[in-house]
């Protein structure tokens, strides 16, 4: 994976956060494994403060525990977690769906159906950058058109822990997602709340299988189905 540029990056600790969390997806850090804060700074060439405030996020989000003395690990990816994140992207993004097609204008409809056509074109290019830039848009778009800003910021906050970066190299995937995508738009442009929360909902909860395959190939997906195992590695709910 390479390295971007990162000093002339504003707000720093998001993008550190969402570099080390696609390390993490990608099996660069294994789980047990230390994230090493100077290492780190000095590998993307930038203070410690940025990287501490990213490590400290990521450990909010339970990607990571702190270790007294010891440090940042990373914490086991398991399938029951990508289970659990796809049925509340379920839920809400389904709920934002259909709240979108009640109130959704002709001009939100024609930006849509405009993010929609690049997004074949980047799949259909093989871009990898821009199928995941277009593909947060497009569902961006309905959650800003669903007119429920908290209930969007919480969506926001639930897809951190989904690796939107690895689902265009997931096989089947890209065809099955323009597809899916399709079907929403049509429930959109008719105003059907019900076909969009189901239309959004299918879509999201349909991505959790194959994501888990992919990333088990990889060694990513710890085989523990349960959480009882790992219990003294997760953080608790205060984050402490």
């Amino acid at each position: 994976m390479a390295v971007p540029d990162f000093r002339t990056r504003p707000q720093l600790s998001e993008a550190v956060a969402r570099f080390v969390r696609q390390r993490i997806f990608d099996g660069g850090y294994a789980a047990g494994s230390y994230v090493r804060l100077d290492q780190l700074a000095t590998e993307l060439g930038i203070s410690v403060t940025p990287v501490r405030e990213a490590l400290l996020e990521l450990r909010g989000e339970g990607l990571l525990v702190q270790q007294p003395h010891r440090g940042f690990m990373v914490v086991p990816v398991t399938r029951r977690d990508l289970a659990d994140v796809a049925d509340v992207q379920a839920f809400v993004g389904g709920e934002l769906a259909a709240r979108a097609a009640a109130s959704i204008t002709d001009e939100q409809l024609a930006e849509l159906e405009s993010i929609q056509s690049q997004l074949e074109q980047a799949y259909a290019g093989d871009d990898q950058n821009q199928t995941v830039r277009l593909n947060h848009e497009f569902h961006r778009a309905i959650n800003v058109a669903a007119h429920s800003p908290k209930l969007a910021q919480m969506m926001s906050q639930i897809t951190r822990y989904a690796p939107e970066s690895v689902f265009p190299a997931i096989a089947g995937w890209p065809e099955r997602s323009m597809r899916d995508h399709r079907r929403v738009l049509t429930a959109l442009a008719a105003h059907d709340q019900t076909l969009a929360r189901t239309a959004m909902a299918e879509h999201l909860a349909a991505g959790v299988a194959p994501l888990v395959e992919h990333l088990s190939s990889r060694g990513v997906v710890s085989g523990e189905e349960g959480s009882d195992a790992q219990s003294d590695q997760r953080p608790s709910p205060a984050g402490t």
